[in-house]
């Protein structure tokens, strides 16, 4: 009954004119903002913050967020046309989307990622709605040795999608690893291979790694003509809706993908990327299609989709219940919550109900209003394609120059970008996949961070990891889904074609 009335003074706050309003223009600009290479959620939500200081907390709110989970979803759109991923989580979509765009059916692609999206968001506003208490307690259970666990579990997760085969994957997560450690040590103050450029003092930025990797090396790929152009290519709008066998195939990966992003959003510091990288590992290797992922399987566009919206939904939950945000954009939340005089925490919920369960129910409106808004655009985006090459790649440069460009007004970062660039396509030409390494650099300085704070507190005891259930439970996922890569498929049972 408390469950009701919390619903409906939810709806009594989101639903009107004023809410509705901003919450739709936070996921108009989101989405468009979120499809320029080098524009993330981040820069989407720092640009727009200045917005809210001039609205009540809960227009704020529901506005930011929407701006946060339509720039998640405008993410995927360049993962599938362009084959630049505008998150990190989004470069998961990339393997499968961008093959499914060079075969003539980015409709479908797009139209997979936005039903796949709304489900996954459903169902993790749904997961908040009924367990946002259990699971704020569930996610203070978590210390440095759990938190060091899952990001092996997400390392491993990352090496096992490569479709080049799990030592490759595993190499290049190593080398993710490696670039994370650039720059100065946050325990102890030394900087570390920076080569004695200052520059690097700071590390790499991650748009710069993720643009350069994905974006200049496509562009390079293109020039080189690898690629065929798709300015004389007809794309039928009857074509956009997959098929019947289609809609079949992704309900599984749809209910896994939203289950497994449900689950990490809760837990600060992993969120949309591991969750994505989880989820299509784990689809890869039950799928009776599994040896076909990174060809253009539509199963390998729903599960990393269904999972990032979840999780970019549950990710709410540590950010207001506990006060712990997730990642830089939640931190961005968090401080627009403080400007209004609110304190995010364990009271937030009973001092504050409006304010939460208003959020919540806006996550319904907003996704209805993406899904509105983007399937009718599916058009529009698939007739980018037909742009000729040698005038759509420099127009993606030019972008994502200006992009780079616009993190740290610096010209160094272009350099490196156009750098990365080089070493993506290297590492193509030799059928490395640069997605693994994104998932190393993103969560090695974590994995390092975690790890530490583990030991220091065992006082060097590394025994911590296993005498720890919950650390144990999840180094042991790692280690069989490691193991499970060195199993033939033809042993697999369930993984055998019907």
């Amino acid at each position: 009954m408390e469950l009701l009335s919390n619903l409906a003074l939810g709806f009594a706050t989101a639903a009107t004119v004023y809410n509705l309003t901003y919450c739709f223009v936070g996921v108009f600009l989101g989405t468009f903002i979120g499809v320029l290479p080098g524009v993330g959620p981040l820069a989407a939500v720092a640009m727009l913050l200045p917005v809210s200081f001039y609205l009540p907390p809960e227009t704020a709110l529901v506005m930011l967020a929407g701006v946060y989970y339509g720039a998640e979803y405008g993410g995927s759109i360049a993962s599938i046309l362009l084959n630049i991923p505008g998150t990190p989580s989004a470069s998961v979509t990339c393997l499968d989307g961008y093959p499914m765009a060079r075969d003539g059916r980015a409709g479908v692609a797009l139209f997979s990622t936005a039903i796949a999206s709304f489900f996954g968001a459903i169902f993790g506003v749904v997961v908040m709605v009924l367990l946002s208490p259990a699971l704020a307690e569930f996610a203070l259970l978590f210390g440095p040795a759990e938190y060091f666990a899952v990001m092996v579990l997400g390392l491993v997760a990352a090496s096992v999608v490569s479709t080049s085969g799990a030592l490759r994957g595993v190499m290049m997560v190593c080398l993710g690893i490696l670039l994370g450690t650039v720059g100065v040590d946050i325990n102890s103050g030394e900087t570390r291979f920076v080569v004695g450029m200052p520059e690097l003092r700071d590390g790499v930025s991650l748009v710069v790694v993720a643009m350069g990797l994905f974006g200049i090396s496509e562009v390079m790929v293109s020039a080189r003509g690898a690629t065929r152009s798709y300015a004389t290519e007809r794309i039928s709008m009857s074509k956009f809706l997959p098929t019947r066998s289609e809609w079949l195939r992704s309900i599984g990966p749809a209910i896994r993908g939203s289950a497994i992003g449900s689950f990490f959003g809760t837990l600060p510091g992993t969120g949309q990327t591991v969750a994505s990288f989880v989820g299509y590992a784990l689809e890869k290797r039950i799928s009776p299609r599994g040896d076909k992922f990174g060809t253009g399987q539509i199963e390998g566009v729903v599960v990393p989709e269904a999972a990032n919206n979840a999780a970019a939904q549950t990710a709410f939950i540590p950010t207001l219940t506990l006060g712990i945000p997730g990642s830089t954009t939640m931190a961005l939340m968090l401080g627009a919550l403080m400007i209004h005089g609110i304190t995010p925490g364990p009271r937030l919920i009973s001092e504050h109900p409006e304010l939460f369960w208003g959020l919540i129910v806006s996550f319904l409106f907003g996704n209805l209003f993406l899904l509105i808004l983007n399937i009718p655009l599916i058009g529009l985006w698939v007739r980018l394609l037909r742009v000729p090459h040698y005038y759509l790649y420099p127009t993606v440069v030019v972008l994502i120059c200006v992009g780079v460009y616009s993190i740290d007004n610096s010209i160094f970062d272009i350099w490196m970008t156009l750098a990365f660039g080089v070493l993506g396509y290297v590492l193509r030409l030799f059928r490395f996949e640069p997605a693994p390494l994104l998932i190393g650099f993103v969560l090695g300085p974590m994995l390092e961070e975690f790890f530490r704070r583990a030991m220091l507190l065992s006082r060097g005891d590394p025994m911590v990891f296993l005498e720890r259930p919950g650390s144990a439970a999840l180094l042991g996922i790692a280690l069989v889904l490691l193991l499970a890569t060195a199993i033939p498929r033809r042993f697999l049972p369930w993984a055998r074609p019907a």
